[in-house]
């Protein structure tokens, strides 16, 4: 069974940092794009941020850039987000999702072009 996991997620406070990362079981995510998404109460999934297979290039939503950090380590099967200055609009369920791409050099921040999908992890900013 092919499965996303991811964890890290919880209260801070605004201007702090979480690290979140996404475990995959039953497959190998060297072969995978993988993206991050995220879904606040009453507004739609939106893209985060991706990262190609090989960890060579990446991708940022504007609210996001300069401030969250996508990486991966294949030998561990796990994609990390690094999120810094974080504001309570950061507030969200995060989700990571994967997609077969081997060898692409680029990706995109749209949720449907992704089909394999974790539960989420929620992430609260406030004081």
């Amino acid at each position: 069974q092919l499965q996303l996991v991811e964890s890290g997620g919880g209260l801070v406070q605004p201007g702090g940092s979480l690290r979140l990362s996404c475990a995959a079981s039953g497959f190998t995510l060297d072969y995978y794009t993988i993206g991050w998404f995220r879904q606040a109460p009453g507004k739609e999934r939106e893209g985060v941020s991706c990262i190609v297979s090989s960890g060579g290039n990446t991708n940022y939503a504007g609210s996001v850039k300069g401030r969250f950090t996508a990486s991966r380590d294949n030998a561990k099967n796990t994609v990390f987000l690094q999120m810094n200055s974080l504001k309570p609009e950061d507030t969200a369920v995060y989700y990571c999702a994967a997609v077969f791409r081997l060898g692409f050099r680029v990706c995109g921040l749209d949720p449907q072009s992704m089909n394999i999908w974790g539960k989420g992890t929620l992430v609260t900013v406030s004081s």
